[in-house]
């Protein structure tokens, strides 16, 4: 069966590109043309993804991202902006976008892009939603365990709710355990694409990444700055 893509812009003519290439490639394609329509369309119709521009009427596409992450609803989003300004792209980033793409794009880019979220986040959708069966393949840090197969982690056995850019940089930063990486390491890694200085984003998700398994953000136990080079994951220490 193949991938449901939801397309939401309010320019039919891009919206009507992205429809027709994303075809081509072998994707079953639905729009939106505002954000009330793309955040109801999200909820009724699970695609498997969601390219979503940032500027839409009724509502904006970083409120649409925002009450789907409210809902819980962890669908990969793919951000559109018309405009190159790092805030927008942060902050989409922040309430839960997996990927961003500036406006004017090439449509092969964007196909390319969604092949790779979607390459990301395969083994997420395929996972069981039930807890582990011990004994099987983790990796343990602490209280946390990673567990690649299911694509799944637990923080003190409860299920953390992550993203799959999430969960891949959590995954990468264990199976380096130790190892100080820097930000264009986690970039070219995780994100498998060279963001040409967008380091804030891999700041953004260790920050997401941080508020869901330290219990003091401030002063982390578990993924550390080192200052000037970039982070390391350690577990806590008299263990």
């Amino acid at each position: 069966m193949s991938k449901k893509i939801l397309v939401v812009d309010d320019e039919q003519s891009i919206a009507t590109l992205l429809k027709y290439n994303l075809e081509q490639s072998g994707y079953t394609v639905i729009t939106a043309h505002d954000g009330e329509e793309g955040r109801d369309k999200a909820i009724e119709q699970s695609p498997d993804l969601m390219i979503l521009d940032l500027m839409l009427p009724s509502m904006d596409g970083i409120e649409v991202c925002k009450e789907l992450r409210q809902r819980k609803i962890n669908i990969p989003i793919l951000m559109l902006t018309a405009k190159d300004d790092e805030f927008d792209k942060v902050l989409g980033l922040e309430l839960g976008a997996d990927d961003y793409m500036t406006k004017p794009f090439s449509p092969r880019e964007v196909v390319a892009r969604v092949k790779a979220i979607l390459r990301r986040s395969h083994a997420q959708q395929e996972a069981a939603p039930s807890a582990p069966v011990e004994p099987a393949d983790y990796k343990e840090v602490g209280d946390l365990k990673v567990y690649p197969e299911q694509y799944e982690a637990y923080f003190q056995e409860e299920l953390l709710e992550l993203t799959p850019k999430e969960f891949e940089l959590l995954l990468y930063l264990t199976d380096n355990k130790g190892r100080v990486l820097t930000r264009d390491q986690l970039l070219s890694a995780v994100w498998n694409y060279d963001f040409a200085g967008d380091t804030r984003i891999v700041d953004v998700h260790i920050s997401h990444l941080r508020e869901k398994i330290e219990t003091n953000t401030k002063k982390p136990t578990y993924i550390k700055t080192i200052r000037g080079l970039g982070y390391k994951l350690e577990g806590p220490k008299n263990r």
